[in-house]
């Protein structure tokens, strides 16, 4: 129950802090679904067409309204991105099929026609976001993984990967030790890391400000 509590504050703190940093009301987000090989993808889009593209990955306990409630689609908007926040096959609103999380990252982006993306990656899509990482790093201007599934194992692999990154994790966090981050962040040429004081394994949720205020930062800094 304690941890529903600060869900709701924290979206109540994220939205909050969207309006008044920026200035502004929620923006327009289209809620709509897509056809991707065969099966209905659902997504959600916001800010202008010609804004930096970020992507919005879940984790297995949610989905891109997560990303919605929490204010993180508005904020980014407002900022002049272009956000796609989707939910990943077998999850949310989006119908399970057969698919390999290895190649699923490189797909979807060629399917939304879009590239040199931020990809922001909470825990269960890391099994989709590092593979494009460590495939495809052409397609990719910049990663935050949030306590990602196969961090360590994909940190032997990485080798110093060009892709600027922000790594992120909860203090608290009880799946995987604060530890994994410094380890991956040693796989990037130019990474930093974030380790937010109290909170657990989804990290944004309980520090949403903390959160938003580095995510902002890290894409702003992104060279073209």
């Amino acid at each position: 129950m304690r941890a529903g509590t600060r869900f709701a504050v924290g979206m109540t703190v994220a939205v909050a802090y969207a309006t008044t940093m920026l200035g502004g009301l929620p923006a327009r987000a289209t809620e709509e679904r897509i056809d991707f090989q065969g099966k209905p993808l659902f997504r959600i889009t916001a800010g202008p067409e010609d804004g930096r593209p970020v992507l919005l990955l879940h984790g297995a306990a949610f989905s891109s309204k997560t990303w919605q409630d929490l204010g993180t689609i508005d904020l980014l908007a407002q900022a002049g991105y272009r956000v796609i926040a989707v939910d990943l096959p077998g999850f949310g609103e989006s119908p399970a099929r057969r698919t390999d999380p290895k190649s699923l990252g490189a797909r979807l982006l060629a399917h939304l026609g879009i590239e040199r993306v931020v990809v922001v990656s909470p825990s269960m899509s890391g099994t989709t976001s590092l593979p494009l990482v460590l495939h495809h790093p052409a397609f990719v201007a910049g990663y935050v993984p949030i306590a990602p599934v196969g961090a360590i194992g994909f940190a032997r692999k990485l080798k110093k990967s060009p892709i600027p990154a922000l790594v992120i994790w909860g203090e608290q966090d009880q799946l995987f030790p604060p530890s994994q981050a410094r380890t991956l962040a040693k796989s990037f040429e130019k990474a930093e890391v974030l380790i937010l004081p109290g909170a657990s394994h989804p990290a944004y949720l309980d520090q949403p400000k903390m959160f938003h205020e580095a995510l902002l930062a890290f894409i702003a800094g992104i060279e073209d």
